[in-house]
């Protein structure tokens, strides 16, 4: 019996909390004068006081937004076509990152630490430049007698700079092919 007045007591106190938490302005009475009578202008007034929300239809809705795809951005489709040699672990186009699996190639000498690399891939723009991509590679050095122990760094090496080229001539090249593209395809529809 007492267990249960204590959850009442519990249920009432955390339910007290949570209501008053709700804020003083929460059920604010306005006046009847500062309110426009017709919905419209209520509406625009609620929209420039920014305390409404707006889903961009009807005829007076203005432009629609500026929406990428993956598809249709040359650098994206070019960095998954040279990354295509191994595992993505994370290719995420609205946060604009391409994460590898870690890799390795052939090892020379069975005594030497294992090496595996890992590449990210960051999009600082959508325009096909230089400074539109950020190239990284991590370094993960195992011991050969205890897998366990292993190290990682991140490493500056040829192979950024040899990475970041190829995709921007990847891209270039994916650039002129959809131009081409759409200037014969409305050059049929003329």
């Amino acid at each position: 019996m007492n267990i249960i007045k204590v959850k009442n007591l519990v249920l009432i106190i955390l339910l007290s909390i949570l209501t008053t938490q709700c804020g003083r302005d929460f059920f604010r009475w306005t006046d009847t004068r500062e309110v426009p009578v017709d919905a419209k202008e209520r509406v625009k007034k609620n929209l420039e006081e920014g305390r409404g929300i707006s889903f961009g239809l009807g005829k007076n809705s203005g432009g629609g937004g500026v929406f990428d795809f993956a598809s249709s951005n040359e650098l994206w489709r070019a960095s998954i076509e040279i990354l295509d040699f191994v595992s993505l672990t994370n290719a995420s186009y609205s946060g604009g990152i391409i994460i590898t699996d870690w890799f390795s190639g052939t090892k020379t000498n069975n005594n030497e630490d294992s090496r595996e690399l890992k590449i990210t891939i960051k999009f600082l723009s959508n325009e096909i430049r230089a400074d539109g991509i950020d190239v990284t590679i991590h370094e993960r050095r195992c011991l050969v007698t205890d897998a366990k122990k292993c190290k990682i760094a991140k490493i500056n090496s040829e192979i950024e700079s040899e990475i970041k080229l190829a995709i921007l001539k990847k891209a270039t090249i994916l650039k002129k092919e959809s131009n081409t593209s759409t200037k014969k395809s409305k050059l049929k529809t003329n």
